[in-house]
């Protein structure tokens, strides 16, 4: 069998193999798609197929709209030559239950895949179409935090936005120019109205967006390459509105024991990639069953109802404390703190280190001290949410997660993660001092950032775009030789561009610097640190 619109015609022996087939009429949804756009979506990776194409899936399913998505992808073009296109764009959703279940099901709501390039006149003038279309309702992202970036820790602009910004929206190159030269298009369509909905784990990550945009709005329009009014368009809420939002749903790397499954069934080439930007991909997906998204209903232009399929449709105060409980609290920092740790103690994937007491315990640590101050957003309760990822998806053995792919980008987000709870705590007491949790996930993070793990085995760094400037930072510091970390910590724990505050005026930095030194004092000093520490809070 093969997973394209030819091969899936034949649908009883998709059916002998377990495997759902689409309801809906595919052509005539990607005629209508291409004809009238409604949605476009920016990031073609796993999260984006099996969570945003479920949903987008079931409304199709259900009748609810007569569109799909298109999938523009502004960072890794392998992916649209080589996942997207030979499958003509269809996607195998492989749901993993705690049970060892696998639900399986082909999803068909991507209709059109976009290479967000200037240099490809084609795919560059097809993407201009779609965002004069006054139909277009929405453009939604999953690039990771680092897409939205404009600066580098340093404050400065980064070396791709400065070529940006002299070179104007006709040859923009990263995803925030990009995203603001195709609204330029719109708005010499006519200043049609639109809403641009990040997906990704941002703190307040509509803000952010929007402080993308209008900062390469204002940059062109200070060179003369846009008018005032279009950086008046861009500012106006009520014309571009970038909503809040909150995501989750656990997406591992492609799994190959699941590969191999599938080709048994008699499906081919579901091998997993590894393209050249490092995405780890297949043609199909293998995820977990939960899945949340909170979304501010704020859409100038209308809206899918995404409400039918599951989503959390409410206003922006909501969808900030969502956010919070999530990526300050339940989910994100746990997964930072013991993803560091996991590759340190020689772990692979997640579920075996929740198995480890000490990582246990750390993780519960973790997620107690920012439980402490949290907002309730009512709509999802934070001690259910924490329980069900601590005792439920945390420890699924069937899905495969990997501490390395938790370690992927890690430093983008630790200013919200750790970040939000540190400044919580010393807005209410004064100082940050009794986060030993997180002290000890920061320490962690380092320890991890020298590529050598517990037993004195080296390792490879999952990629991050501090790697380089952290391990200049760090290149005297020697693991064994505790006399080796004499100041070298001080511009990383002071720097508030990667944790949000100073962590020595927050009252914790020393503190994780006496960590990070008893970690590095050699051989199974990680494993003892920590538990000496856990053990002091008895």
């Amino acid at each position: 069998m093969k997973l394209n619109l030819e091969g899936i015609k034949a649908a009883q022996a998709w059916a002998e193999a377990g495997i759902a087939t689409p309801a809906y009429d595919i052509a005539s949804v990607t005629e209508k798609t291409r004809k009238k756009p409604m949605w476009i979506h920016f990031g073609g990776g796993n999260i984006f197929r099996v969570f945003l194409g479920d949903i987008a899936n079931t409304m199709l399913e259900q009748g609810y709209v007569d569109r799909g998505i298109i999938c523009a992808e502004t960072f890794d073009y392998d992916i649209i030559d080589q996942i997207y296109r030979p499958f003509d764009h269809l996607i195998l959703s492989v749901i993993l239950h705690g049970d060892g279940r696998a639900e399986k099901k082909i999803l068909a709501p991507v209709t059109e895949s976009v290479k967000a390039l200037a240099a490809a006149p084609a795919e560059w003038n097809r993407l201009k179409e779609i965002f004069a279309s006054p139909d277009l309702q929405l453009a939604s992202f999953t690039i990771t935090e680092k897409g939205y970036a404009l600066r580098g820790t340093d404050g400065q602009y980064l070396g791709i936005i400065e070529k940006d910004i002299e070179q104007g929206p006709a040859k923009a190159q990263s995803a925030m120019a990009i995203l603001t030269a195709m609204l330029y298009e719109r708005f010499k369509a006519g200043a049609l109205p639109i809403s641009l909905v990040s997906m990704d784990n941002c703190s307040k990550n509509g803000s952010l967006l929007r402080t993308s945009i209008m900062t390469m709005a204002n940059a062109w329009k200070d060179k003369g390459f846009v008018e005032d009014a279009f950086a008046a368009y861009v500012s106006d809420e009520n014309r571009v509105a970038c909503p809040w939002t909150m995501i989750d749903k656990i997406t591992p790397r492609p799994s190959e024991t699941i590969a191999d499954m599938l080709e048994a069934a008699g499906i081919e080439h579901m091998q997993p990639i590894v393209t050249s930007r490092k995405t780890y991909i297949a043609p199909f997906v293998n995820a977990e069953k939960p899945q949340y998204l909170v979304i501010e209903d704020h859409f100038p232009n209308g809206r899918p109802p995404f409400e039918k399929a599951g989503v959390y449709m409410t206003d922006r105060d909501t969808v900030n404390k969502s956010e919070r409980m999530k990526v300050t609290v339940c989910l994100n920092p746990i997964h930072s703190a013991l993803g560091t740790y996991g590759v340190l103690l020689g772990y692979t994937l997640f579920s075996d280190e929740m198995q480890d007491p000490d990582m246990l315990r750390l993780g519960n640590l973790v997620g107690a001290e920012g439980m402490a101050v949290v907002p309730d957003p009512v709509i999802l309760s934070p001690k259910a949410f924490l329980d069900e990822c601590m005792n439920e998806r945390f420890p699924n053995p069937y899905l495969g997660d990997t501490v390395q792919r938790l370690c992927t980008d890690i430093s983008q987000g630790l200013s919200v993660r750790f970040g939000e709870t540190i400044k919580a705590y010393v807005e209410k007491d004064g100082t940050a001092e009794k986060l030993l949790g997180i002290s000890l996930a920061i320490a962690g993070w380092i320890r991890y950032l020298l590529a050598v793990d517990d037993s004195g085995r080296f390792y490879e760094l999952s990629p991050d775009p501090l790697n380089d400037e952290m391990a200049a930072l760090l290149k005297t510091v020697q693991v064994g030789n505790p006399a080796s970390l004499t100041d070298q910590l001080k511009p990383i724990l002071s720097n508030a561009n990667i944790f949000g505050s100073d962590l020595y005026a927050a009252g914790i930095g020393s503190r994780i610097e006496e960590i990070f030194r008893e970690e590095i004092a050699g051989t199974g000093a990680v494993r003892k640190t920590v538990q000496k520490y856990l053990t002091a809070i008895n």
